[in-house]
Order: C-alpha cells, then sequence, then structure tokens
C-alpha cells in the first residue's frame, strides 16, 4: 500500500517496521537494535526521541497548533527567527517560511528571478549550478541540478535553462587541486563573458555535495566562484538544507568563507528531526525590490503551513541544544574520531566536520558494506559507489569504533 521514496519497489525488500527511537538508536518491532549513522536522511542532528524538544512541542500543541501567517504572526516564529539572526551574518535579515528543503531553495530561485525582474533587468533567466548539485525535487529545484542530474534527468525536458560548471573534487591524497580551481574558474570566466548578463542566480551546496556523493570541494575554490560571479551582478544561493547545523564542523558552511551570499536556504536539521519547516533567509536589498504599489511586485508564494507553530517551537529547542557548548565539543570529537581512523585500501576518502565518506569499487561492493553493517546492527545507506557515516551528535565513541570496525573487517578480507 504504502510507496517509498527513493525506491525500486519489485527488487528491494519489505520494509523494516520501526517502533522507537532513542539518541542515536532505532528499535524495530521484532526487538533489533540499529544505530542510526546517518541520522535518518541527516535531519536528526540530536537523535531520536530528544525529551527536551518532545516537551516543547507538546506544551506548543497545547497552546496553538497551526494559524495562517499572513494577517497573523506569532511568538514561536519570531522567537526562531531572533536565535537565527544571532548566527547568521548580518546582512541576511529577511526570513521567509517554507516547510521542505525543495521548496526552500525554489523559493530562493523565485525570488532572485523576480528580483531582476522588478528592478527592471528582464534578461536574467539562466542559472548557473555545479555540476552534481542536488537542491530537491520540485520542478524548479530539479532544473537547477541540471539536466545531467543522476536523479533527475527523466524530467529535464520540462526544466528552465541552467548552464552547469565542473567541480574540483577534494580528498585524502589528491593533487594538482589548485590547478584544477584555476581550470574551472578560466572556463566560466570565458562563458560568462558570453551570457554573465543573463543569468540570474548561481545556486551551490558550499562546500559538500550530498546526493552525489559527499563530495567535497575546498573554500578557496568557493570563495574564487564567489568573486567571479560577483563581477557580472549575478545573485547567490547557498543551499545549506544538508550542510546547516554544525554538519561541516561549523554552525554553516558559509563561514569557511568571507563572502556572503544573497540567499541562505535551510531546513532537515532545523527541527531536529521533528517536524517539516524550512527559511529562505535573504538581504533587505532583496526584500526592499519586492516592495511597490503594485500587488505583482509582491512575492506571491505561500503554504498552508507556513511557519507551524509546533515546528518553529521543535526548532526554537534545536537551536538552544545546538548552541550549548558540551554539544559544540561533542561536535569537534566526532569529527576528530574521523580524522583519526582509517578506512583500510579504499579510494578518495574525505572528511569534514561529523561527515566522512569513500568510494567502493562500484555499487554493488557498497550495497554489500552497507548489508554488512546492517547484519550488525548499524544502518547505513550507500549513495551510488559511495560509503559514508553522517551520524547524530549524540553518538558514542563505542559506536563510532564498532562501525569503522565492520567496515574495515570487510574490506581487509578483501584484500587477502
Amino acid at each position: 500500500m504504502i510507496w517509498r521514496p527513493f525506491t525500486q519497489e519489485k527488487t528491494a525488500p519489505p520494509p523494516v517496521k520501526i517502533k522507537s527511537g532513542a539518541g542515536a538508536y532505532l528499535f524495530s518491532e521484532s526487538g533489533e537494535k540499529y544505530v542510526d549513522m546517518i541520522s535518518s536522511w541527516f535531519v536528526n542532528v540530536h537523535g531520536h526521541a530528544h525529551p527536551e524538544i518532545a516537551a516543547a512541542v507538546c506544551d506548543q500543541a497545547k497552546t496553538l497548533e497551526h494559524v495562517i501567517f499572513t494577517k497573523f504572526s506569532h511568538d514561536p516564529a519570531e522567537k526562531l527567527v531572533d536565535g537565527l539572526k544571532q548566527i547568521l551574518p548580518k546582512m541576511l535579515d529577511r526570513y521567509f517560511f517554507s516547510d521542505n528543503g525543495s521548496t526552500s531553495v525554489e523559493i530562493a530561485a523565485k525570488m532572485a528571478y523576480q528580483y531582476f525582474q522588478n528592478i527592471g533587468e528582464k534578461t536574467r533567466n539562466i542559472f548557473l549550478s555545479l555540476n552534481g548539485g542536488y537542491h530537491g525535487d520540485t520542478f524548479g529545484a530539479m532544473s537547477l541540478s541540471g539536466a545531467d542530474s543522476i536523479y533527475h534527468s527523466m524530467f529535464s525536458p520540462l526544466f528552465f535553462k541552467t548552464v552547469t560548471i565542473d567541480v574540483p573534487e577534494y580528498y585524502d591524497g589528491v593533487t594538482g587541486i589548485e590547478q584544477k580551481e584555476n581550470e574551472i574558474i578560466e572556463k566560466l570566466d570565458r562563458k560568462l563573458n558570453e551570457i554573465g548578463d543573463r543569468i540570474c542566480a548561481l545556486v551551490v551546496e558550499p562546500l559538500l555535495q550530498g546526493a552525489f556523493g559527499m563530495r567535497l570541494y575546498r573554500a578557496q575554490f568557493l570563495e574564487k566562484l564567489l568573486n567571479k560571479v560577483r563581477e557580472f551582478g549575478i545573485l547567490v544561493i547557498f543551499d545549506e538544507v544538508m550542510t546547516g547545523f554544525h554538519r561541516t564542523g561549523k554552525m554553516f558552511a558559509l563561514e569557511y568563507i568571507h563572502s556572503v551570499p544573497d540567499f541562505v536556504c535551510l531546513s532537515k536539521g532545523l527541527t531536529g528531526g521533528f517536524l517539516p519547516l524550512a527559511l529562505t533567509v535573504t538581504s533587505e536589498k532583496i526584500y526592499d525590490a519586492f516592495l511597490s504599489d503594485y500587488k505583482k511586485k509582491a512575492f506571491l508564494h505561500g503554504h498552508s503551513y507556513t511557519a507551524n507553530p509546533i515546528a518553529c517551537a521543535a526548532a526554537c529547542k534545536s537551536l538552544e541544544i545546538l548552541r550549548r557548548p558540551e554539544v559544540i565539543n561533542r561536535i569537534s570529537e566526532i569529527s576528530a574520531f574521523h580524522k583519526n581512523h582509517v578506512f583500510f585500501n579504499v579510494a578518495k576518502r574525505r572528511s569534514i566536520g561529523v561527515v566522512t565518506a569513500f568510494d567502493a569499487s562500484s555499487e554493488e561492493e557498497a550495497n554489500f558494506i552497507t548489508d554488512k553493517a546492517w547484519e550488525n546492527g548499524l544502518f547505513l545507506r550507500p549513495l551510488g559507489k559511495t560509503v559514508y557515516l553522517f551520524p547524530p551528535y549524540c553518538v558514542s565513541n563505542e559506536d563510532l569504533k564498532r562501525t569503522y570496525d565492520v567496515i574495515n573487517g570487510y574490506l581487509g578480507e578483501r584484500a587477502l
């Protein structure tokens, strides 16, 4: 009866029914216990069923469950914005609520396009993105991922126009990285001299491309990229849906560079995994271009559950927890654990913050490794031939070590 996401239902085994979760663990109806090493698609930053967030959700549900967010506002939304203002760049001071990562990115794209329409630059109707990017599954978000997307190529005839540029992969032992970066920037410069005045915005997953296989690129390249597109008046969208909230070791990946984007998209870990919620954050400059006596210049976009108070209450509590010294210290400890431990005989090992990944020899081998982990009570999910760890911050060193031991056990047997 249930049609699962990203699943070939003809060949996939039936789902395992989960009864409960606690911290880093999931408990099945049949009594099995699994360590959730991918934070259930990166959302459960604090693990499952965090008692403080659960209490905040319960308290808010007893007070105000929802209200239309046009004529009305409410404390949970305003408190969340106040909290985010303290940790985002000061120039990003306008907050538009939605309900998931795809829509937060699509909203940024719509705002960027309409911004230029509103100020009279009518020819800017092309978007620039990185090859291998993943920005969601709505048509706008799919278009931003490019026609060659491994997930969305089926729908490419329906996409709006985008131009993609190569990504200089960064991993342990890589050579000639600066030359590769410069070659890509030079190629981009030639392209921008042709059509730069027609490009509306650049959209990127800063530093870490998730769905493409946890592919890393350097902050130095990102800085060069932003400096180049700024020369042509192009706006910049940072899709921090996955990278936000300390996943890369800093609260936001944008903190690794000096330049500030025009838009930041947030979701996934925003509520600690409790409820869907998203934000598109932009600047006063963008906001002002929508102010007019004419309604058609307003941003005519919305969702029924915009700024849902219960979701906002969960996000406020999650943000409070994220800023605690013991949580920040634990994130640093997980990052150090990855740096101090190795996987044997693997390709392209890379790590940033709490995330670590490597490439297996094939998709079949990656599936075999994650199957082995499952047999040992460890939930991993490969991305093509990439095996990765993306744990919640409450994961123990013992469970991290066990994960490394299980994977290395297989890799050691393979080498014999």
